[in-house]
């Protein structure tokens, strides 16, 4: 039995001041109060990233061998435990070849970030294509869907597309996980989607029909409609701060995710996108926001410290939510029983400090 002990320890319940969580073998065997002197830190269930093309230098659509390894370093030295190598829109013939890697990676031993699956955005979207090459933009093939590997598990597509809704049912039939995203569609058509199968809003706000008092488009039908969730990228570029506290004041507690959209910036590219980065914003030559640079503990940071978001809801946005998306009831949560995926934050400034995966430390 270890016991990891912190000034605070977030759970279901409320934050432990102080408190300790015990892991036997990879499952967390309890979580309680405690006393005496103990490290100042805050214990977090670790991360869960639904939305990364890249991280640095290495881009997850031409990701391979010991670039995986590295992958996994970045991304545990940010608290992430499980994520998604996400892939943007290309034609239909070159997501074969990176989902067989995806899978390969997935299928790799030992105490790392788990891939849950592959988050393919794009090539199914509509009116809004932000940074994605309009050439390789298509409506969806019924054929090509019905065909996809077990590897992916989020699809973000628009609902306005010719066969977008029936996209969308087909897909939610079988158990992907289908986001709104990239889309001029009204409101009415958004709640069509959410109709069809749709539980995910991709990164809310951006590229996609804005709030007007008299057209609520996208923004408006994911703020009132509580059937579905929204990710938010919360670098502070792509969305103001305070359209981010409305979002987590008009959403239920469970129905906000937080994404890093994270790019290769290091590297140039997304997929078969080329980007210019500076270490703190990703965008084409014409100034198109292309994809984020930012972790997802600085998220986290962020709507606590810039939106009036309480920590025990920002983690629950990073963490529990996107684990009850993906259907992974053994994380996103410290109780017992639970694998021991562990992320400490400095108390100051909530950056990660250590991870443990599965009851190994990994980071720290």
């Amino acid at each position: 039995m270890v016991a990891l002990a912190a000034s605070q320890v977030v759970t279901p319940g409320g934050v432990l001041s102080p408190g300790v969580v015990e892991v036997s073998g990879d499952r967390i065997a309890g979580v309680s109060t405690t006393s005496g002197v103990v490290p100042d830190r805050v214990l977090v269930p670790g991360l869960i990233d639904l939305q990364v093309n890249g991280m640095d230098d290495v881009d997850v659509a031409v990701a391979e061998g010991s670039d995986w390894d590295r992958l996994d370093r970045l991304l545990g030295a940010s608290g992430v435990t499980t994520w998604c190598p996400t892939l943007v829109t290309a034609p239909l013939d070159r997501f074969a070849a990176p989902l067989e890697r995806i899978a390969a990676a997935a299928a790799r031993p030992g105490p790392r970030p788990a891939i849950a699956g592959a988050h393919l955005e794009g090539p199914f979207i509509g009116g809004r294509p932000g940074a994605h090459p309009p050439r390789w933009i298509v409506p969806p093939d019924r054929s090509w869907l019905a065909g996809l590997p077990p590897v992916v598990r989020i699809v973000t597509l628009a609902p306005e597309v010719d066969g977008g809704l029936e996209a969308i049912a087909l897909l939610a039939d079988e158990g992907v996980v289908v986001a709104l995203g990239h889309s001029a569609a009204d409101l009415a058509c958004a709640r069509a989607g959410v109709d069809a199968g749709a539980r995910l809003v991709t990164h809310g706000y951006n590229a996609m029909s804005g709030l007007d008092h008299r057209a609520p488009g996208m923004v408006g039908g994911f703020l009132t409609d509580d059937r579905v969730a929204v990710s938010l990228i919360a670098d502070l570029v792509h969305v103001h701060p305070v359209a981010l506290e409305v979002a987590f004041r008009c959403k239920p507690a469970d129905q906000v995710v937080l994404v890093t959209d994270a790019v290769a910036w290091r590297d140039g590219r997304v997929g078969g996108v080329v980007i210019e980065g500076d270490g703190s914003v990703a965008r084409l030559a014409d100034g198109t926001l292309a994809g984020a640079v930012i972790t997802l503990d600085r998220c986290v940071a962020n709507v606590v410290g810039h939106c009036g978001v309480s920590l025990a809801r920002a983690v629950a946005a990073a963490s529990t939510n996107p684990a009850r998306l993906l259907g992974l009831d053994d994380r996103g949560a410290l109780t017992a029983g639970r694998r021991a995926d562990i992320a400490a934050l400095d108390p100051t400034t909530l950056t990660c400090t250590a991870t443990w995966i599965g009851g190994q430390q990994v980071h720290g």
